[in-house]
């Protein structure tokens, strides 16, 4: 499909005072990317730069704090200071070299935070605590009422100073405007208290002071949460009127003028789940929420929610439900996502997996914001500088240097994406019929079936770049020598691995990979161990249960899954577990198995326990899978070839691990070839 194909969204659009060249917006979200004393850095313009020059029609940055009470996390963007603004002027000079205009996210967080930082109590509507900080906060008086109202408006003038086109100010899912304007935070009986004309004076006083600040010439929008998924919290019919009356104010005063309304759903402390939803949520799940709007007012609205691909954005264009369409994680799998579709490429873009591994989970880690499928994402400053180095160009030598690579799953997949690349002839080795590794069993599962885009992502790519795929050929010494490489990288993954307390006779004992693969078929009663913490007990526990087995999961944890809360998808593990009567066991450590019993130490109190299942399953550590590394390592000491292994033969790890590895080993073979990379 051709950029001239999709029907609405290479249109352009008047917001306000700016244009926009289409209806693809790199809407706000956190990055971690702040100095260490909450300063704009140079990887903010070189991350918004990239999803600038790859095509999306506007740019919303993260959130930046008005107020030194307002210190949430610990890389936070301080517009509070002055010395902010040659970040900011390094930012948009950045994103306006391609045409594009960018807007700022201001903000304060109210209750939603933590006084860790600042030493200071949280400022919010009501002295009601946030579930997930537990903080009791302040109910602010009229004078900080008052300070806060000031602080917008100077912020916003200092991001103009600093050369943004516009302001978005975020009274949505994180935000002390969105705690007045929610009844479940808002428990004021002052005139900022009550009925919804006076939980909404707050928006619509900033909205008069920050329209002030920046002038006619620069936009102003509100983001809004549609419905907050918490008892008694904001619902639709309140956005609605709320976005109604922003209008209606702003085409009866030009000083209360906004220029857009974009829409969040959830609450970031409450329900984040939604919001940052992963593939257990359908796409487009929060389109009912900017419909409802859009179709009361005619600003133009910004719909978000999981798209993953051009075709799926324009045809909520087309079916009314927004008139922009808030793209994220897709911009960050693939910053070219925007210029690939207008080009009529939209089939060569990395689709965004809805994982959150390496965006939301870092970001929960206090982590800078990465992605398990784009190892540049994060560090496109690095990139950008590692590029401009002096290196030579391998055609200038005749014939292409030859790379080969051993293990067809995700580390070795990228290893020959970036090595075509980086002007390398690359031939991958894989022992099996299919490419993929575990990455392939794990999306077999039909909950994680998205799981598998990461694998046809990176095989298109490699196909695209002439990388030669040889599967069914095993990787040895004999067969590596044969190809004469200047250079080998060793991606053979991993091989399950019995606990010592499973006896090898035990035959009823196997791996979550031979379920997955077909190899093991339980029935009747099944135990599944979880010793890995993530989906591979909980999503092997489903297929199970699907398949009308009696399942218990047992975790040494306190928690099944402990890190599915890092990715948001442990709400719904629950959800899901207790309709399909999936038990949940904590605190036990599998001590033994023998005459068909599992004995079982409950741990906080030393006591034991059995089960008798018809069959255990293992999600248990595995095993590098290194022999051969060890093989070429002999003859890679004699200057052969360059070696290199990576991912799980290395040592056993989650997916994003071995795709930055496999970017990362190809790097270092190319410095030390004296390769141009391609990027």
């Amino acid at each position: 499909m051709t950029g001239s194909q999709f029907k609405y969204l290479f249109t352009p659009l008047q917001l306000g005072p700016i244009a926009v060249s289409n209806r693809i917006v790199f809407s706000a979200h956190l990055t971690n990317y702040a100095t260490q004393d909450g300063l704009p850095s140079a990887q903010h313009a070189a991350y918004y730069e990239a999803r600038a020059e790859g095509g999306a029609g506007l740019i919303i940055t993260e959130e930046h704090s008005v107020h030194p009470t307002d210190w949430p996390y610990e890389k936070m963007i301080h517009a509070f200071r002055p010395e902010v603004v040659t970040g900011y002027k390094q930012i948009t000079e950045a994103v306006h070299r391609h045409g594009v205009p960018i807007l700022a996210q201001i903000n304060h967080n109210g209750g939603q935070a933590s006084s860790m930082y600042t030493r200071l109590p949280l400022w919010a509507p009501s002295a009601v605590p946030d579930p997930l900080f537990r903080e009791v906060p302040k109910a602010v008086n009229q004078d900080e009422i008052d300070q806060i109202i000031r602080a917008y408006a100077e912020i916003a003038e200092r991001c103009v100073l600093g050369g943004f086109d516009g302001i978005e100010l975020q009274c949505s899912h994180s935000s002390i405007v969105r705690g007045f304007l929610s009844p479940a935070t808002n428990k004021r009986t002052d005139q900022y208290g009550g009925p919804l004309e006076n939980r909404a004076r707050l928006l619509h006083q900033i909205v008069e002071a920050v329209r002030a600040a920046i002038g006619p010439d620069k936009a102003l929008g509100v983001r809004l949460c549609g419905d907050e998924l918490i008892e008694h919290g904001t619902t639709i019919d309140e956005a609605v009127a709320v976005a109604k009356e922003l209008e209606s104010r702003g085409a009866n005063s030009s000083d209360s003028r906004i220029d857009y309304i974009n829409t969040s759903i959830g609450v970031a402390t409450a329900s984040l789940f939604m919001i940052e939803a992963s593939m257990h949520i359908p796409p487009e799940y929060a389109m009912f929420i900017p419909s409802a709007i859009r179709a009361e007012i005619d600003l133009p609205v910004i719909g978000v929610g999981r798209f993953k691909d051009p075709l799926q954005a324009d045809r909520a264009l087309a079916n009314g439900h927004a008139d922009l369409i808030g793209v994220v994680r897709g911009q960050i799998a693939d910053a070219q996502f925007a210029a690939k579709a207008r080009a009529g490429r939209a089939e060569e873009t990395r689709l965004c997996l809805s994982c959150n591994q390496e965006c939301v989970g870092r970001m929960g880690l206090n982590r800078w914001l990465g992605c398990i499928e784009n190892p540049v994402t994060g560090k496109e400053a690095v990139e950008a500088s590692t590029r401009s180095g002096s290196r030579r160009s391998n055609t200038s030598r005749g014939a292409k240097l030859r790379l080969v690579v051993v293990g067809g799953g995700p580390a070795g997949l990228q290893a020959a994406v970036s090595g075509s690349q980086n002007g390398l002839a690359v031939t991958l080795l894989e022992a099996t019929e299919q490419l993929g590794g575990q990455v392939r069993l794990a999306a077999s599962v039909p909950n994680r079936a998205e799981f598998g885009d990461m694998i046809r992502n990176l095989v298109a790519e490699a196909r695209r770049f002439g990388v030669d795929l040889q599967l069914n050929s095993r990787g040895t010494l004999d067969a590596v020598a044969r190809l004469n490489p200047e250079a080998v990288i060793v991606a053979t993954g991993a091989t399950p691995n019995r606990p010592w307390w499973a006896p090898a006779e035990a035959t009823n004992i196997v791996d979550v990979v031979h379920v997955l693969s077909g190899a093991a078929n339980p029935e009747g009663s099944v135990v599944v161990i979880d010793d890995l913490g993530f989906h591979q007990a909980t999503s092997t526990a489903e297929l199970l249960a699907d398949r009308g087995c009696t399942v218990e999961i047992i975790t040494k944890g306190m928690v099944v899954g402990q890190d599915l809360g890092i990715t948001l998808d442990m709400e719904t593990w629950w959800l899901r577990a207790s309709r399909k009567g999936i038990v949940q066991t904590t605190d036990r450590v599998a001590m033994g198995y023998a005459n068909q019993e599992l004995a079982l130490l409950h741990h906080p109190t030393g006591t034991n326990e059995t089960r008798s299942p018809d069959w255990i399953v293992l999600a248990t550590p595995p095993s590098p899978a290194d022999q051969l590394y060890f093989e070429l390592k002999e003859p890679a000491s004699t200057g052969k070839w360059l070696l290199r292994r990576i991912g799980d033969c290395v040592a056993p790890r989650r997916a994003h691990s071995a795709v930055v590895e496999g970017h990362r080993a190809v790097s270092e073979i190319a410095d030390a070839l004296g390769l141009v990379g391609a990027g």
